[in-house]
């Protein structure tokens, strides 16, 4: 089948009005999407390898995959490898996209991209490095993978636009007619003549709106322009629902609506305006994360003589959703106690039926687990897809079991780790533990206490204020570095408030984030170091943590050892939010220190005084003793 899709793409690529000598196909939606719907999923089709991150190359002779260390051994699980080369991105030796068609291609070669599926800040330096190889990239309008489905009667499904809900101002702390002026002001200052946005969690965060458009996703297809005197919504066909335009209304927005597909030629009118009525000091104001299309729609690129200024940088809205407000971090805090319980409810099961020789399939503790956060208030649905991992299943980074064909059992001799999440209407989660079902080996044991150790590392650290992420990334690595033992993951990612469950700009990984403004009070981040050794077992430890300003009086387990306070600059540490405890028995004391000891018994406690009474008062008996268990203290043989 992935041959027969390349042959067609391949029909597709030498019809074009000037013969392409390579296909790009990114994992991308107009949007920028992290996660994609289906209608999307246009190099998952192609090439069978279901990962979120990656860009295929298509050439006459070849089929090449770019992804990174998260999803090795998923690809050559899942990809035909007599068709398909994977790209090993993570690695030094492994060249780069751009310098791969540079010395695979012959000059004068052309490059298509769809331009809806790449940002200008991808655009911009592949096109750089293919006009010094004397090559051209070109758009290409209408997406080839769309024309080769529709030709092999596979067409794409339709795109989906669902309800939208609004999201009260309980749960956002902020009207959406605060944030349009905010937004206004900024605009001002740029002297921009509008704002485009086009990032979908960035539209559901400025209007208090919601959707379910992609899976664990509460977002809905749309654009989004702003001008000193209109809003205008880009959705669906264009009729707002008027129980949401009343909502927007009663926070101060008035909002017409677009349909979707109207956004590129209502752009170039714009522009079009612009350019003829002003004095040519009109700039378009949009994130350099805007797809190329918008960018050429946008500054009238193609239709005018001169086309318009853009102001194309971090988006400010991310900038302003990075920032918690009080009522939203409150949120986070008390969603987490509400997920807390419902992960200390399905361990306690899910230990009570092996331990009980019954055959628990990974699939029916993914399954079990939603059962117990569906008992949760404001529970919305799971914030991404649970990666239930048992054994050498928990070695795939991004794991994901198929309901189809064998179904793996967690087994007693078993390593099991479990990474999920919850959407509530008052944030979102994202935790990961690591248990061993029967008795860990030594060597799981260190394995899993030198994770343990990079995760408190970054957990208790104090840091100057305006610090960006990466510089922490070390402190998760350090015990494993010692011993010769890394890992192929970032440590850190920023988090939606019931929005996305990866948000940027900011975040901690051995690679910078290229537009983190630096750390502040009031973001929250995960800490998920880990450990993965291929076809036997992983290891991750993931707690979401909040950024908060530290002196002398925080409670914090580092605080009185404060001399200074950077020169002035402030000092920042994190706030522990997520609430379950670390298995005791995978853990070797011996390698803790003093103070790494009392961190993790001063944790359990906190998760037991603060889950403990839930439970007792939902009459919970046998979970609240499961607990206490877990959570009594570490002592020193």
């Amino acid at each position: 089948m992935s041959l027969q899709r390349l042959t067609a793409l391949r029909a597709l690529m030498a019809s074009q009005p000037s013969a392409l000598a390579a296909y790009i196909v990114p994992t991308a939606d107009a949007h920028n999407s992290e996660y994609i719907s289906p209608v999307d999923a246009r190099r998952e089709w192609l090439s069978g390898f279901t990962g979120s991150a990656g860009t295929a190359v298509v050439t006459s002779a070849n089929a090449l995959v770019w992804t990174d260390g998260r999803y090795y051994t998923q690809f050559e699980k899942e990809a035909d490898l007599t068709t398909w080369t994977l790209m090993k991105q993570s690695l030094p030796e492994t060249p780069s996209m751009e310098k791969w068609l540079a010395s695979n291609l012959l000059a004068g070669s052309i490059v298509g991209v769809d331009p809806k599926t790449m940002t200008r800040e991808e655009w911009t330096p592949l096109q750089m490095a293919l006009t010094k190889a004397k090559m051209q990239l070109v758009a290409v309008d209408k997406n080839l993978v769309d024309q080769a489905r529709v030709q092999l009667n596979e067409p794409p499904p339709e795109r989906p636009h669902n309800v939208i809900m609004h999201l009260p101002l309980q749960y956002t702390g902020k009207t959406a007619g605060q944030k349009i002026t905010e937004l206004r002001e900024a605009m001002a200052e740029k002297k921009s003549s509008a704002l485009v946005v086009t990032a979908l969690d960035e539209i559901a965060y400025t209007l208090n709106l919601r959707g379910s458009d992609i899976d664990y996703n509460p977002v809905f297809f749309s654009y989004l322009l702003i001008t000193p005197t209109s809003v205008v919504l880009f959705w669906h066909l264009g009729q707002i629902p008027e129980g949401v335009a009343a909502s927007l209304r009663d926070e101060g927005v008035e909002i017409e609506g677009k349909p979707y597909d109207e956004i590129v030629p209502t752009l170039r009118r714009f522009a079009r305006e612009l350019s003829e009525n002003g004095d040519g000091e009109h700039s378009i104001w949009l994130s350099g994360e805007a797809s190329e299309a918008i960018h050429r729609a946008a500054s009238g690129e193609g239709y005018l003589k001169k086309p318009l200024n853009l102001v194309s940088e971090v988006s400010p809205v991310a900038l302003a959703k990075l920032i918690k407000n009080d009522v939203e971090l409150e949120g986070f805090r008390q969603c987490h106690i509400r997920d807390g319980i419902a992960v200390v409810r399905f361990f306690r099961w899910l230990h009570s039926q092996v331990d009980a020789g019954n055959n628990i399939t990974e699939i029916q503790a993914a399954d079990k687990l939603l059962e117990f956060r569906k008992d949760e208030k404001d529970f919305m649905g799971p914030s991404f897809e649970t990666i239930p991992g048992a054994g050498e299943n928990g070695a795939i980074i991004h794991y994901s079991p198929s309901r189809d064909g064998p179904q793996r059992d967690i087994r007693s001799k078993d390593m099991f780790l479990l990474d999920s999440g919850g959407q509530y209407k008052d944030g979102t989660t994202d935790i990961t533990r690591t248990r061993h079902m029967g008795q860990p080996e030594r060597l799981q044991q260190d394995s899993f206490t030198r994770v343990l150790k990079g995760q408190i590392a970054v957990g208790s650290a104090l840091y100057p204020k305006g610090v960006k992420g990466n510089v922490l990334d070390s402190l998760a690595r350090k015990a494993l570095w010692d011993v010769g033992l890394d890992y192929a993951h970032g440590t850190g990612h920023g988090v939606g408030h019931f929005l996305n469950v990866h948000e940027g700009p900011a975040g901690v990984s051995w690679r910078p984030y290229p537009h983190d403004p630096g750390l502040k009070p009031g973001q929250i981040l995960s800490n998920e170091p880990g450990y993965y050794k291929v076809g036997e077992y992983g290891i991750r430890h993931e707690d979401l943590v909040e950024t908060i300003a530290v002196t002398k009086d925080t409670k914090h387990h580092r605080a009185a050892g404060l001399l200074g306070d950077y020169d002035g600059r402030g000092v920042l540490g994190f706030n522990t939010i997520t609430l379950v405890p670390h298995h005791k028995m995978c853990i070797s004391e011996e390698l803790l220190t003093d103070f790494e000891l009392n961190y993790l018994n001063a944790y359990h406690e906190r998760v037991f005084q603060t889950l403990g009474p839930i439970l007792m008062e939902r009459r919970l008996r046998e979970d609240y003793v499961w607990l206490e268990k877990e959570c009594s203290p570490i002592m020193r043989a």
